[in-house]
């Protein structure tokens, strides 16, 4: 039984840790609790708008510019008005960045996370997401030459205390 254990303990301490993009493949949904830069994974029940995003073969999102409050927890509908695959991923302009370099290297990656969706042509999805922390923030579509193109938009969450014109 010692022998066991240490055999095991030997091998996990030589296990490399595996990484999304190297297997072409992102990990499964994220936990719906996980804080990101840009707010953390909603709870249906608790949106207090929608708002329809729409994207289109031309590589452009119709709003370009949305804003919420922080604190607001918003669904996106986003549908998908062209005949290619597109998606919406929300991050920081740095996230966006790397990730779309390792779209580009890997191409046929499946990536489902809270903060992303994919969307097929003539199709809809929901995003329900908190925005619980103000800031300049981005959603992309980051399928090859896509956001290359400029498929990008801006996500304005203005601080608590400040309301705005909101999209």
């Amino acid at each position: 039984m010692k022998l066991t254990m240490m055999i095991a303990a030997a091998l996990l301490a030589f296990t490399l840790p595996a990484t999304p993009h190297e297997g072409a493949k992102h990990r499964r949904k994220a936990l719906a609790g996980e804080q990101k830069d840009w707010g953390i994974a909603g709870d249906t029940g608790a949106a207090t708008r929608t708002i329809e995003i729409r994207m289109t073969d031309n590589m452009r999102f119709t709003p370009e510019r949305v804003e919420v409050r922080q604190g607001e927890t918003v669904r996106l509908v986003v549908k998908n008005g062209g005949r290619m695959l597109h998606e919406l991923v929300l991050g920081t302009k740095h996230e966006l960045d790397a990730h779309a370099a390792v779209m580009a290297k890997f191409p046929g990656m499946e990536h489902d996370e809270a903060h992303m969706v994919h969307v097929k042509p003539a199709k809809a999805e929901p995003l329900v997401w908190n925005f619980n922390r103000p800031g300049v923030f981005q959603f992309a579509c980051l399928l090859p030459g896509h956001y290359e193109a400029g498929m990008v938009g801006t996500i304005v969450v203005l601080p608590a205390s400040k309301q705005g014109n909101t999209s």
